[in-house]
């Protein structure tokens, strides 16, 4: 029996239902992205792409994270 997600990750799979793109495209453009802060990228994300607030700022934590910051 597997554990279940916790944290970001919990809401990868409604991200990727609701807005149609795997969270590896959405982590990729985070990476790109010229934004360092976690609100600002959280912003953008919510302003230029639509994603609600929570969906945003679980995808910028997660990908924060792997990135050390």
């Amino acid at each position: 029996m597997t554990a279940p997600v916790k944290g970001p990750a919990s809401y990868f799979p409604s991200i990727e239902k609701k807005y149609g793109r795997p969270v590896e495209e959405w982590k990729g453009m985070i990476r790109a992205s010229d934004l360092t802060k976690h609100m600002e990228l959280v912003a953008w994300l919510k302003v230029e792409h639509g994603l609600g607030h929570g969906h945003a700022n679980a995808l910028v934590a997660h990908t924060l994270a792997e990135q050390g910051r």
